[in-house]
């Protein structure tokens, strides 16, 4: 069409180089509009714009706002490999905990779990990862975790829409502190959010562990636990992943709501084992007798007078019971058994974890060997009372009441200087003032450490 406003203005080659540029913008704006309606136009849109995953997988994902495994509670959806409608997340805050989304699968053959990127990733950043908090445990199946392209990485057979989470239940599974410490604690910290809704991964599977407290895995998921090293000719494929457990210190959790999980943990406990005792009573000292429960040791840090400490207890007006558990022990039995107490007492070892059992404001004594045991002993136990709302004292073991004063000349440095025998390393240490020490208590000077526990249960 001719239009005499546009000859005036431009020269003739002007206004063909302006109608060419009209139909190149005229083409831009339609196909911009079409793509809109069809996504599946250009490969960048199956993907999203994949920023995170270039970044080294054991670094933090900036911007990663879905960190935190509270996403769990919210809809789950699957991504399939070939219709990606997010860019992967993977975020890493550990070598033993790593957090993923997107297109994640998990081939128990070569113990990879596969984050799927755009074709064209030029990243194909790995992490070997433990799935159990303590890292320098040789008996921990490693895992990799590897960003990878779709066509290098192993085909789906089977997919799923809930998320996952792979764990170990090797390292010291069988010790009931470290069942607590390393795995039931941290199980709890990872997945309460999701309400049951997540699979649980289990490698270095031991089916007696996972029999043992059953009580409370199937509170934390709905599903049977796999076996995943008996799903070698499978591939499983989720849109979220946990590789690994959240873990603080021993029986603690972060300080972020520390202090709230714990109350809640310890309340998931009385549900599970039907723990009525919620809390200590003030005491009335003629009316009634609070009840005191010694944990008694058979093999290691024996406590060899603990028949005449009972008898002391029971002078002083405790109702006393001592009890041992043993791995065959039926966990819900005993913990019912110490929920009923007032107060535990026993030499610092694993028997201690069932303060966990105890109502609020009981009160633990803490009987700690002799030898700079000390550290050990309020990390593993003085340091988490407090969140549990558990009292706590201390029994501080002296040489003339240790086993090693007969074992050892008194210039030995066993015992003249425990602190310097520390520096040949914790394997001695350990064989030394763990393994091979009993104790015999000064019944004169516990004395004064029951007189004073009675007191703060009364008040």
């Amino acid at each position: 069409m001719y239009d005499p406003i546009m000859a005036k203005s431009f020269s003739s080659y002007e206004r063909k180089r302006l109608g060419c540029s009209a139909l190149v913008v005229c083409f831009i704006i339609a196909f911009s509009i079409c793509s809109s309606f069809d996504p599946h136009l250009y490969a960048s849109s199956l993907i999203g714009e994949a920023v995170n995953i270039k970044l080294p997988i054991h670094m933090l994902i900036a911007g990663d706002n879905n960190s935190n495994p509270t996403v769990g509670s919210a809809p789950n959806r699957f991504v399939h490999a070939n219709a990606m409608v997010r860019s992967p997340q993977v975020e890493c805050r550990s070598d033993y905990y790593c957090e993923m989304e997107g297109d994640v699968r998990v081939n128990a053959n070569s113990s990879t779990v596969f984050v799927v990127g755009p074709t064209n990733m030029n990243n194909s950043s790995s992490l070997i990862i433990k799935p159990y908090p303590r890292k320098h445990i040789s008996d921990v199946k490693n895992w990799k975790v590897l960003m990878s392209t779709s066509d290098l990485a192993p085909r789906c057979t089977q997919t799923h829409t809930l998320p996952a989470l792979l764990f170990s239940t090797g390292g010291y599974t069988g010790n009931h502190f470290h069942d607590f410490a390393d795995l039931i604690l941290p199980l709890f910290s990872t997945t309460f959010s999701f309400k049951t809704q997540i699979h649980f991964l289990a490698t270095d599977y031991k089916p007696w562990w996972v029999s043992k407290f059953r009580a409370l895995l199937s509170r934390l998921t709905a599903h049977q636990i796999v076996d995943i090293e008996t799903q070698k000719m499978h591939v499983h494929c989720y849109g979220k992943m946990i590789v690994g457990l959240q873990f603080y210190r021993e029986l603690v959790f972060a300080p972020s709501g520390g202090a709230h999980r714990m109350r809640n943990f310890r309340q998931f406990l009385r549900e599970t084992y039907s723990l009525r005792k919620t809390r200590v009573g003030k005491k009335k000292k003629k009316k009634s007798k609070p009840r005191l429960m010694i944990i008694s040791r058979k093999r290691t840090r024996v406590l060899t007078n603990e028949a005449e400490v009972s008898r002391l207890a029971v002078e002083l007006g405790y109702e006393v019971i001592s009890a041992e558990a043993r791995l065959s022990t039926n966990l819900t039995k005993f913990a019912q058994l110490v929920n009923s107490c007032d107060m535990l007492v026993g030499v610092h070892g694993a028997g201690l974890t069932n303060m966990l059992f105890l109502p609020d404001r009981a009160l633990l004594v803490q009987i700690v060997p002799f030898g700079g045991v000390d550290v050990y002993a309020r990390l593993d136990f003085g340091n988490p009372a407090p969140a549990m709302n558990v009292k706590y004292l201390e029994y501080k073991i002296e040489v003339n009441e240790s086993s090693l004063s007969r074992q050892y000349p008194s210039n030995h440095s066993v015992l003249r200087d425990p602190v310097s025998f520390q520096k040949k390393g914790w394997d001695e240490f350990k064989a030394v003032y763990l393994e091979n020490q009993n104790v015999t208590i000064d019944i004169h000077r516990f004395k004064g450490t029951l007189a004073k526990a009675l007191n703060l249960l009364h008040n």
